[in-house]
């Protein structure tokens, strides 16, 4: 069950990644001195990324909580 702790712990730190890599999206964004409606499309493309990031950190740490209690 050490597997599915590490693919686990894996898909979490992906998720996490993908998380940093929305900040310093939307911080490139916010640099770039867009306008109102440039601005909006952006973050709105960004908020996708940033869910599907959140959904796989979270799936990931639901999976090491499932091989956590199939190890005992």
């Amino acid at each position: 069950m050490e597997w599915v702790i590490v693919a686990g712990a894996v898909m979490s730190a992906l998720g996490l990644a993908g998380v940093i890599g929305c900040i310093v999206a939307t911080l490139k964004a916010r640099r770039a001195g867009l306008d109102d409606a440039a601005m909006r499309a952006r973050l709105q493309k960004i908020v996708v990324w940033n869910m599907a990031a959140l959904g796989l950190s979270m799936l990931g740490l639901m999976i090491v909580v499932v091989g956590v209690l199939l190890a005992r």
